[in-house]
């Protein structure tokens, strides 16, 4: 039997965290869809929690891109004061930039790639979580589309390989196994339908 007298798992920080970030993301799509931006958030999110993560990282999940995509250090600044500082480290360390143009694309996420060598568990576990909904949704595009849905990036096949083995490497030890298995089994899968 659950208790009723039990304190909420997520509190109305949670839903004022989902809000914003439906706000901030309202008219955005996933790449090179007509997807609302919003499903790969509440999608990592389902993940963060559903590998134990607590409120703040919960948070952070919906608001990850949040400074990289929708508006810099002003929505850093905004995070902060809403949600405080445990949340905003966690955003920082998912974001690989908060400037306007973005750095080169190699260089960047050398830089990210080095950061999440050293990154805390909560910052490895909400970027665990954004690459394997990312890889994952890769693999089933790549089922129904095949080579054409690297077309849909910047960079192509070998060097958004590259990145997710980097992530997977940076990130070992300091995730849950879980997440990273997962990641590293989406990941050779992509490897392996892309070379035959």
């Amino acid at each position: 039997m659950v208790s009723t007298n039990a304190a909420p798992l997520l509190s109305e920080r949670f839903e004022e965290a989902l809000l914003y970030a439906a706000q901030l993301h309202k008219s955005q799509l996933r790449k090179g869809t007509d997807i609302p931006y919003i499903s790969h958030l509440l999608a990592v999110t389902a993940l963060v929690l559903e590998d134990g993560g607590d409120e703040d990282e919960a948070i952070s999940a919906l608001l990850h891109d949040a400074v990289e995509d929708q508006g810099g250090v002003e929505t850093r600044r905004e995070i902060l004061r809403r949600f405080g500082e445990r949340v905003a480290r966690i955003v920082d360390g998912c974001s690989d930039c908060t400037t306007l143009p973005k750095p080169p694309w190699q260089s960047r996420k050398e830089q990210h790639l080095a950061h999440l060598r050293t990154a805390s568990p909560s910052v490895a576990r909400v970027c665990a979580a954004d690459k394997l909904h990312n890889a994952r949704c890769m693999l089933a595009d790549y089922r129904r589309e095949g080579e054409a849905i690297w077309s849909k990036f910047t960079r192509g096949k070998r060097d958004i390989l590259w990145y997710y083995r980097g992530t997977l490497k940076s990130l070992g030890g300091k995730a849950s196994d879980r997440l990273l298995n997962d990641l590293a089994r989406v990941v050779a899968e992509l490897e392996r339908l892309s070379e035959t």
